[in-house]
This record gives C-alpha cells, sequence and structure tokens, in this order.
C-alpha cells in the first residue's frame, strides 16, 4: 500500500494531513509563569539599584533669558560666565582672613537651581578630575589651577588657595553633571586685601620662566568672532636641550583665556588629542583654536608639565572689532 504524503511535498491536488499540536503540560505552565514573574522581578530590582547621582535635569534647568547653556567642553568659545545666569551658584567659605603670600584653605559648595548640594558623585571626570577651578586675580598676573578634592561633608568641597596679589580675586569653576554629560560653569569672588595689580598695556607672545621660552603663535591676527589657530612653542632658553613633555589633566598642554574684565574665559585643549604621539623632543608644538567674541585686551595662561613639574606661561595681546 502506497504511503500517504503528510508534508509540503505532496503531490499537487491531493491532501496534506494537518499535525497535530502536542497539549503543554501543567507544569510546563507553571515554568513559564515561574520564568515570567523572575523577569519581571529582575527589572524591578535593575530599576531600583542606586545610580550614583541624585540629581535631574530639573536641578540644572534655568527660567527665562541670558542663561548659560549646557556646553560642549571640545567648543573652542569664550564663556561670559559672570555676565550670564548660571543653574549652579558657588559658595566659598574661609576659616582665616586671605592674606598674600599665605596658604588659605577653602571650603567650597557647589548648589543647582532648586538648592541641592552638588558631591561627587554628581560629576564626571573631565580631563582627569570631577572639579576645575581657574583662579585669577585682577592684573590676571596670578592665575592658578586648582582641582579641590570632596570634603568630609557630602557637598562640600576642599581646596587651598595661595594668594601672590591684593585685590578681588575671581574664581571660575568648570564641570560636567553626571546626569546631563555636558559642561557647566559658576563663579565666585574672595577679596584678597592689599592694592592690586594692573595688567600690562603691551603685547606679548613670547615669555621665559625656569629655563623655558614659551611662544604663542596666531595663524591670522586676533578679531572678534574670529576662529583663530593658535600654535604653542616651547623650547630651551639655554639652547638645544631636551624638553620632553609629559601629560597634564590629560593632554601635552591647556590654554586658558581671559578678558581684562574677568567677565569669563575659555579653557582650550589641544588638537593633537593622541598621548601616544609625543611631540618634537627638542621644540614640542601643539596647537588650538579659539574664539574671542569682543575686541579688547586679554591674556592667555599655558600650561604644560615637564620634568615631573607643572610650569605656565602668560600671553598678552589685543583683540581687533
Amino acid at each position: 500500500m502506497p504511503a500517504i504524503a503528510s508534508g509540503r511535498d505532496g503531490p499537487p491536488g491531493r491532501p496534506v494531513e494537518a499535525t497535530a499540536r502536542p497539549a503543554v503540560a501543567p507544569y510546563q505552565w507553571r515554568q513559564i509563569a515561574f520564568l515570567t514573574l523572575a523577569a519581571v522581578a529582575l527589572f524591578v530590582l535593575v530599576r531600583r539599584l542606586p545610580t550614583g547621582t541624585n540629581l535631574s535635569h530639573v536641578d540644572f534647568q534655568t527660567p527665562g533669558g541670558n542663561v548659560i547653556q549646557f556646553c560642549d567642553p571640545a567648543n573652542p568659545a569664550f564663556i561670559p560666565v559672570v555676565a550670564v545666569k548660571s543653574p549652579v551658584t558657588m559658595q566659598l567659605a574661609t576659616a582665616v582672613p586671605p592674606s598674600i603670600g599665605r596658604p588659605l584653605p577653602v571650603t567650597l559648595r557647589l548648589r543647582t537651581i532648586t538648592g541641592r548640594l552638588i558631591a561627587p558623585e554628581d560629576l564626571l571626570v573631565t580631563h582627569t578630575q570631577l572639579l576645575h577651578l581657574m583662579v585669577v586675580d585682577p592684573s590676571l598676573r596670578d592665575y592658578q589651577h586648582l582641582h579641590p578634592v570632596p570634603g568630609r561633608t557630602p557637598g562640600e568641597w576642599d581646596l587651598t588657595l595661595t594668594p601672590q596679589r591684593g585685590g578681588i580675586y575671581r574664581i571660575f569653576a568648570d564641570f560636567t553633571p553626571a546626569v546631563t554629560a555636558r559642561g557647566l560653569y559658576a563663579s565666585a569672588e574672595l577679596a584678597v586685601p592689599g592694592k592690586p595689580d594692573i595688567p600690562p598695556a603691551a603685547d606679548n607672545l613670547a615669555y621665559e620662566t625656569d629655563g623655558l621660552r614659551f611662544t604663542l603663535t596666531p595663524d591670522t591676527p586676533f578679531q572678534a568672532r574670529a576662529v583663530v589657530t593658535l600654535t604653542l612653542t616651547v623650547e630651551s632658553a639655554a639652547g638645544r636641550q631636551p624638553v620632553p613633555l609629559e601629560p597634564v589633566m590629560g593632554a601635552y598642554a591647556h590654554l586658558v583665556a581671559f578678558d581684562a574684565a574677568r567677565s569669563g574665559f575659555a579653557h582650550i585643549h589641544p588638537q593633537e588629542t593622541d598621548l601616544r604621539r609625543h611631540p618634537d623632543l627638542y621644540r614640542p608644538r601643539l596647537t588650538f583654536k579659539v574664539q574671542i567674541p569682543q575686541a579688547g585686551r586679554y591674556v592667555i595662561w599655558s600650561q604644560i608639565k615637564t620634568g615631573g613639574q607643572e610650569r605656565s606661561a602668560p600671553f598678552w595681546f589685543g583683540v581687533a572689532p
């Protein structure tokens, strides 16, 4: 007797027998229910796990206009921190009065627009640090780049500042909230007894310090709102001696620009981002881009590390309309 085809390969025109589906046993339903409940429980548990920060986007939203927006750390633009509103305020507290040349312990607090303190878990590491402070006196001659450390009390940061001149110091904070992953800024002031100096009136794009000669060369004259490419060159002032640059804050050099009124700053990083490619040993050169918004007097402080020591050099220049 010929066999009866039961699949799709049977002769055309002949009926194909339907294959009966086996019934699901009760124990199999129990397994499905158990796995479903376990998946739901795991999902709820993961959602309840701590994520680090307790802040949200609402803590960094400032109503109205003239507000600092979240910024791109790679943007070379000048940030007018003082002239616009920030969703973060910075408060400083000192145990003793400031004095020229004397180390001053400072406690710092950052608060969001909702009044909540910003703790270490609320910030992302940028350029190897959670929090960067750019400190400058009225003459722009004393510039210090500091990194506060978390204090004993949650939401407090500790640092030591040694002012070298008199006057009202302005302190800019540069940081990145974890919930936004975009750069933000704040500012505060600290009065140091003593008569403030005035900034130099002459341009100077070359500077010597600690046996090193620093040179800053723009590709075009400085002009308001124009993007300028800067070349920083470092060499030995005594002749052809090696100047091995070492990484500092995740780069071989940093530049920070201030205007004469200290209304803001630009924290500029080199275009050479691959630390595996070392600059020239005898005459290292790095390039930067910057955009200055307004005409006036400015200073750019450079910062490098060589021989295990960080060194800084200022460059003074004017920006045409």
